[in-house]
């Protein structure tokens, strides 16, 4: 920060609404809108139709008859925010409505530059991320607080469970980026007992975190996890399916590759892992900052803001007190132990499903896709971000644990 006139500048405090984060919902978009203004009518109809489209395979013919419309009209991050959902799981479905040997190189001109021009101005790729498909996608369905999903793609109920676990699972770390606020404002002060309640409210947020991520076995079959409802994740960065990458029509002549939507891209455990001082390998590391390429730039920052504040285990280490060691090896435990659990759930809904698909075992059960005949392969040890999958998240959830600070 550069000084002014003859007096130094007070870094500011690290505080949530500099990073657009919400006390209530952390980075979930606030009350998302659920409609476009009626200009963008044609976009919305498309968009709310896209499991019939897919199943149909219409929606290639639909996109093509859409008329060109301009984002100019667009007004503020809100409407931002579900134009690029509706773009994004538009682009998905054209994509993969045909499977992964029957994609396409080139996205047509009427969806590829509002697209690009949308993602321009949110500082987002032009490609379903995280910050889509789960923070910017859900509605109240009603007045007893049940949640429902604004755009969705084939998958049926597995698939509004799969984004709503997902939500449920952000919304439990909020009191989490919280208390790192707290935490953060506790040391320069050296204050000691503001400091070990936030470490303990950080563990019990991770804690809720691994409770709510259970639920993903109550509402998502991993027979159509993974033979419907993945490939529509996948991106064209590092997929077999899809090596040149794809062509954004009247953007570029060069064909550009981007990663699919990835559980990497939640700002939630970059925040946590660098206010922990986690460390991870190099390849990790380098996988890791590229998916925060793909979230909204304010919550970038605040990772950022994060990394360079003073060390939280420095501090700890040098304070020589045992309760907020015990206290900040709790949260690392904790986030070793969600990491652990993640590792459970992808072998079920990935290397369990694939096993089954394979031996003809898989049924899926609600919402044909294009792949309900054939299960996908190009990405059967590859995450949908285009990382070996296992491999990953073992070397992340081992450096985890080596986080603690050993007594």
């Amino acid at each position: 920060m550069e000084a002014g006139e003859g007096t130094e500048e007070t870094p500011l405090p690290l505080a949530l609404t500099r990073f657009q984060l919400s006390e209530e919902y952390g980075f979930l978009l606030p009350d998302p809108l659920t409609e476009l203004p009626a200009p963008y009518g044609p976009w919305m109809e498309i968009a709310h139709d896209l499991p019939e489209l897919i199943a149909s395979r219409r929606l290639r013919s639909q996109v093509h008859q859409m008329p060109q419309l301009s984002s100019r009209h667009l007004r503020g991050r809100e409407e931002l925010h579900l134009a690029h959902l509706v773009l994004s799981f538009i682009t998905m479905g054209y994509i993969w409505q045909e499977g992964e040997e029957g994609t396409v190189k080139v996205l047509p001109r009427n969806l590829a530059i509002p697209f690009w021009e949308v993602s321009q101005a949110l500082g987002l790729p032009p490609i379903l991320s995280h910050a889509d498909f789960v923070l910017a996608n859900w509605r109240r369905k009603d007045p007893n607080g049940n949640l429902d999903t604004i755009i969705s793609l084939p998958g049926g109920e597995s698939l509004r469970g799969f984004i709503l676990v997902t939500l449920l699972v952000e919304k439990a770390a909020v009191p989490g980026i919280k208390a790192i606020v707290q935490a953060a404002r506790a040391i320069l002060p050296l204050d000691e007992e503001t400091l070990h309640q936030a470490l303990q409210e950080l563990a019990e947020a991770i804690g809720d975190m691994s409770e709510a991520l259970k639920r993903m076995h109550d509402y998502v079959d991993p027979a159509v996890f993974y033979a419907v409802i993945r490939i529509f994740l996948s991106g064209w960065k590092d997929n077999p399916a899809m090596p040149q990458g794809l062509v954004y029509e009247g953007v570029s002549e060069e064909p550009m590759a981007y990663s699919g939507g990835s559980a990497a891209q939640s700002t939630v455990l970059h925040a946590f892992d660098e206010f922990l001082g986690i460390r991870h390998s190099g390849e990790s590391t380098a996988f890791l900052h590229r998916m925060r390429d793909y979230m909204p730039p304010p919550h970038r920052a605040f990772v950022e803001e994060i990394r360079r504040a003073p060390s939280l285990k420095q501090h700890v280490l040098s304070s020589g007190d045992p309760r907020l060691c015990a206290a900040f090896n709790r949260c690392v435990s904790a986030l070793a132990d969600f990491r652990s659990y993640h590792i459970t759930i992808v072998t079920k809904y990935i290397t369990v499903a694939a096993a089954k698909a394979k031996a003809g075992r898989a049924e899926p059960g609600d919402g044909a896709g294009p792949s309900a005949g054939k299960p996908p392969s190009a990405l059967e040890t590859k995450g949908t971000g285009g990382s070996p999958i296992f491999v990953f998240l073992k070397s992340v959830r081992d450096t985890t644990r080596e986080g603690m600070i050993s007594a």
